[in-house]
């Protein structure tokens, strides 16, 4: 897991100067992805820059990585895990490859000067990853099939700019750190745009892509995407096929030359991730490790609410004693939750003022806790999106809504628009907006032949969740996490898992009456009672009103600053009136709005961007 920068410019010569400072720059900004080394290479038409995590081969797996070909050399930057590269190396030495190195990063350039642009086809992991190639002139990009790994890029005038990050872009003199109408229409949106990112002229490379660069200009193509297929299993077969999948998963993503851990909220999803673990490492003679997140008092004083019927630590402490893991509960305060540095490093980390509070807040200090410990975390996440088990996906209301499930269904995290001035709310019309994304998304859902309106209907929710819904979520994951230098890997994403619950029919996938219920039958043998019978419970907010309490008192002092360029978006009547109520009854969107101006706040002072509205 590392970060990868870099650039292309036609018309210059890049091993001259100032081509590698520039490129030192744009790869410094990443240092906390790579804190174990970093490195540059420099070709007449490319400059790749590269920092590193180490994980596998620690002494062997140094990038910049380049073979010498008598048509031209060919130099890779990447970042990821590819799960299967043992076996693509025992493939591509039966076709005359040989190897310095152990690690995958090697195979994947072998992979690429054997297959050239199809290596993407032969990969099973998480990555993104540039190749130029001197044989060609042309540069490839390649991203995973999920997007676990964040990719983006920017046209320049004769080349592109591309990074794991928006900032890496941004530290180049060509880069302008514009946002327009267009940008902060989706920031607000929830709606997870295709190719989006806030800045104006940078754009995301899509998951199961690959973007192809040369003399001719910029082109993609897709190399994967959600396909409906027949599914001929039974439910019995169903059931086997999951645990199987979900077994050599784990298997695989378990390997590390360094600590290995899994995240464990005491819900299906990571509580299977960790059973499954246990087991795996039990075969080795090793004890799991498993780290959780919680706040002081919130299980004494726990009151359920529309998303969170029950605490998570009693959960916690049954899973942990099944497996026998040596667990560590990281214990956060308000004071630590609305830390402004805290909330200035994960907004830098993001790059957007996402506006998630202390969901943000506690997943940094947990990772950063973790890091401590660990350079390696399994987590649950993505279970939900690919086995359907959001509350919204239960909910009538929410199922036939004609928009995003997610938005349909009340939460604290819809109308996010609340905050901004009344005319800027209304040249964004995100009414407007939400519901053209909302047409396009449907319009790239195939259907079988034959299905049932509640099974197409069923398909098009997990299309949406599995195409846009997810992509947020494990953004967010990447960046929280690689902004202390730990790397994540969520087993739910690996594309055969996805391909193949995607398929079962939403019948079979709630065949026992509740949700996951593929899931909670595959991994019942490695859970306790108390967890395969547990309902859905989101990722952990604080209760305690010393939270709101302490928001209130930074917006207030924000409010003191009457000319600060905030309220050239805030509405000012509404953060008057905000800081106003009793924070032991504050409702969640007006604290999720206070959060919102917070972190405009903090990003505006940050980045310094240039905002133009039309």
């Amino acid at each position: 897991m590392c970060g990868i920068t870099g650039w292309v410019s036609f018309d210059s010569d890049l091993r001259r100067e100032p081509a590698e400072a520039v490129t030192e720059a744009m790869t410094a900004t990443m240092a906390c992805r790579g804190p174990d080394d970093a490195g540059l290479w420099l070709g007449r038409h490319a400059a790749l820059g590269h920092r590193r995590l180490a994980i596998i081969d620690l002494p062997g797996g140094r990038q910049p990585m380049s073979l010498r070909t008598p048509e031209g050399e060919i130099a890779l930057v990447y970042s990821g895990e590819t799960y299967n590269f043992t076996e693509l190396r025992s493939r591509l030495e039966k076709l005359g490859h040989s190897f310095r190195t152990d690690s995958d990063t090697e195979v994947v350039l072998h992979g690429y000067l054997e297959w050239g642009e199809s290596v993407a086809d032969h990969l099973n992991g998480m990555y993104d990853f540039a190749i130029w190639d001197d044989r060609e002139d042309k540069l490839v990009m390649i991203r995973d099939r999920m997007g676990i790994k964040p990719f983006y890029y920017a046209r320049t005038r004769d080349g592109v700019l591309f990074g794991s990050e928006p900032k890496a872009i941004l530290a180049h003199p060509a880069a302008s750190k514009v946002v327009d109408t267009a940008g902060l229409r989706e920031l607000m949106a929830m709606t997870k745009q295709p190719g989006w990112s806030l800045w104006r002229d940078i754009t995301e490379v899509e998951p199961g892509t690959i973007v192809r660069v040369d003399a001719g200009g910029v082109s993609t193509r897709t190399y994967w995407k959600l396909t409906a297929v027949p599914h001929t299993d039974d439910r019995e077969t169903s059931v086997a096929r999951v645990r199987e999948l979900l077994t050599d998963i784990v298997r695989r993503q378990l390997v590390a030359d360094v600590p290995r851990c899994v995240l464990l909220s005491g819900g299906l999803d990571s509580s299977a991730i960790t059973g499954l673990a246990a087991a795996r490492l039990g075969e080795q003679g090793e004890q799991v490790r498993t780290f959780s997140v919680d706040f002081f008092g919130q299980e004494e004083n726990f009151r359920p609410d529309e998303m969170r019927d029950t605490p998570d630590s009693p959960f916690i402490r049954d899973v942990a004693g099944l497996v026998r893991s040596a667990h560590r509960d990281v214990m956060l305060d308000p004071q630590a939750l609305t830390d402004p540095a805290v909330r200035r490093a994960v907004i830098t980390a993001r790059d957007i003022p996402a506006g998630l509070g202390d969901m943000d807040a506690s997943l940094y200090l947990l990772f950063k806790a973790i890091r401590q410990e660990s350079t390696v975390a399994l987590s649950g996440e993505s279970a939900d999106e690919v086995f359907g088990g959001y509350r919204w996906f239960h909910d009538g209301t929410a199922q036939s809504a004609d928009t995003f499930p997610w938005l349909a269904f009340r939460t604290g995290h819809t109308e996010r628009g609340t905050v901004l001035r009344p005319e800027i709310r209304a040249r964004l019309d995100l009414d407007a907006h939400t519901a053209d994304e909302y047409r396009t998304a449907l319009d790239q859902v195939e259907y079988l032949d034959g299905e049932s309106d509640s099974e197409r209907r069923m398909r098009a929710v997990c299309h949406l969740h599995l195409t846009r819904f997810v992509r947020m979520l494990l953004d967010r994951k990447d960046r929280m996490s690689m902004a202390v230098g730990l790397e994540v890997r969520v087993p739910f994403c690996d594309h055969r898992l996805v391909e193949y619950v995607y398929n079962t029919p939403w019948s079979l996938k709630t065949f026992d009456g509740r949700e996951k219920s593929l899931l909670r039958h595959a991994t019942a043998h490695v859970l306790p009672q108390s967890v395969a019978d547990r309902v859905k419970s989101p990722y952990p907010s604080t209760q305690d009103p010393g939270y709101a309490a302490a928001l209130q008192q930074q917006a207030k002092e924000i409010l003191a600053e009457p000319g600060n360029p905030v309220f050239d978006l805030v509405d000012r009547d509404w953060l008057t009136g905000a800081v106003e109520y009793d924070p032991a009854t504050m409702t969640s969107l007006t604290r999720n709005g206070i959060d919102r101006v917070l972190d405009l706040y903090h990003w505006l002072d940050l980045y310094r961007p240039e905002i133009r509205l039309d």
